[in-house]
């Protein structure tokens, strides 16, 4: 029911911003959970954060806690992951997934998940 695109990603120095957007094809019910994941070369998928769609809660990793906000848009369903700061650490493709019981910082627990979409912060 669910497909996801990601889009936004690039290249950008460090120090600045990146907006990333995830369309979803089919509306999420409200008891589902949006999750932003990024994995690196050699590395595993990590969490990033993810918001409860229904009612709007939060949650992000430590690693980008205050730099990264991630929210939606509901009538034409649309998941985003606002970047600021960005840092070379950064550097992944990142995805956005759907959970459809519970919120998960385990990405191996998403149900649905996107291609991806590279961001690469230069030094």
């Amino acid at each position: 029911q669910v497909q996801l695109v990601e889009s936004g990603g690039g290249l950008v120095q460090a120090g600045g911003s990146l907006r990333l957007s995830c369309a979803i094809s089919g509306r999420p019910y409200s008891s589902h959970f949006a999750g932003w994941f990024r994995q690196a070369p050699g590395k595993e998928r990590e969490f990033v954060a993810f918001i409860a769609w229904g009612a709007g809660w939060t949650a992000y990793a430590d690693s980008v806690k205050g730099r990264f906000t991630i929210s939606r848009e509901k009538s034409e369903p649309t998941l985003y992951l606002q970047m600021d700061s960005l840092k070379p650490e950064d550097t992944a493709v990142y995805y956005c997934g759907i959970r459809r019981r519970g919120a998960s910082r385990i990405a191996s627990e998403y149900d649905n998940w996107g291609e991806g979409t590279q961001v690469t912060v230069s030094s």
